[in-house]
Order: C-alpha cells, then structure tokens, then sequence
C-alpha cells in the first residue's frame, strides 16, 4: 500500500493558550486535489502553514512519505511550496523572480524552464521577463509568483486563496495553472478558498473546518 505523501497525527497548533487547530488524523496523497473551506479563523491559513513546514505544530506528528519531516527538512522543504494571497517577490525582474529557486537548486536550461512557466500562467515571456516587481498589476505579481513555484515541479502546491483578490482572467489563468501542474507533473493541490463551486467541481475531496476542527469531509 501506498504511503501518504503527508500525514498528520494528533496535531494541536496552540496560540496564547488557545487551541485554534485540532485534527486528530489526516492524510494527503500524491495527486489528490484537496479543497479547504470553512469561515475566517477556521484554521485553514494555519493548517497550510504546517502543511507546508512553515509552523511546527505545538503538539503532534507530521510525516512526509512516511518519515517525520524533522528527519531530512531541507529534502522535505524542496518538495512543497506554499503559494499566499499576497504575493511576495523579490525586488528584481520576473526572470530574477521565477528562476531564484533553480539557480538555488543549480538547475540547468533556466532560462528555457523560465519561458515555459511563464507561459503556463498566461504570461508572454518575451515581454514580461525583463519587467521589474513594481511594473507589475496584483493579478500579473501573483501568476508570476505561481510560475516561481510551478517552475520547481513541486510534490506539493499549497494555495492560499489563490483568486480572492484577481480580475477574472487571472483568476481562471491561475486556476488553469495548478490544475494542469497536476494533470502534468502528479502535484498535489491543497486548496483553501471561499469559492465553493470550483472547490466542489475539481476536488477529489473537500475537508470543511470550523473553529480548528474538522467538521465534514466532502
């Protein structure tokens, strides 16, 4: 059988002695579509972050492949990556932006591997490559943060309520973007939104979260 490519045991993240995530057991497996929904404060934003190795929790196991991610956490960390609402990016061009983690990795063909994500986001590179950070729109800043993250071919993509705050057209190129990640490359997608209807039509599962615990699992 298979292992999970992310499991979860007995997990508590507590803030100021309140217990604000609570889930007993959870796994995610290699190129599940995973939906998060739930209210504000839910603890979608806070289980992403455990989820991505960003936050440890206070109490409780997170295993990656079977081994606990405190075991090889560099490996681990190169494997999953966390996509924000707000975008952050480096104050460089987009070419600077989206090749970082290959040069980090000591990649080959960078500049080939540069081209192609942005073309995967809806982004022309021959026009966008040499743009700085400040020359570009919110929509435009947070496909070139997700070509960052595509251009690595993650185990893992995990997604902050990736469109709340896109035009329409970024939001269905963003949409488009990740899914064809997994359609291509098996990524698994951990998506938190509000947007019910897209959550319900490519999820293989929607884990609903309320007051940091898992109340339903669609």
């Amino acid at each position: 059988m298979n292992k999970p490519l992310i499991s979860l045991e007995k997990v508590r993240q507590i803030y100021n002695g309140r217990t604000v995530l609570s889930i007993d057991h959870l796994d995610i497996n290699k190129g599940e579509i995973i939906g998060l929904a739930g209210p504000n404060g839910s603890g979608k934003s806070t289980l992403l972050k455990i989820l991505a190795f960003l936050n440890a929790p206070t109490e409780g196991t997170v295993s990656f492949m079977g081994s606990p991610t405190s075991t090889h956490p560099g490996a681990v960390h190169r494997q999953v990556t966390l996509l924000v609402q707000e975008p952050f990016l480096l104050k460089r061009s987009v070419h600077a932006n989206v090749a970082y983690g290959l040069r980090v990795r000591r990649k080959s063909d960078i500049t080939t591997k540069v081209h192609n994500a942005l073309v995967e986001v809806g982004l022309d590179p021959e026009s966008f490559s040499p743009r700085q950070w400040f020359e570009l729109s919110g929509g435009e800043a947070q496909r070139v943060a997700l070509a960052a993250r595509l251009v690595l071919k993650p185990s893992v993509l995990l997604m902050d309520e990736p469109t709340a705050s896109l035009d329409i057209r970024s939001a269905e190129l963003t949409r488009k973007a990740a899914l064809r990640a997994r359609d291509k490359n098996g990524t698994c997608l951990v998506i938190a939104s509000h947007d019910l209807p897209w959550l319900d039509q490519v999820s293989d599962k929607t884990i609903h979260l309320e007051n940091g615990i898992i109340t339903n699992i669609t």
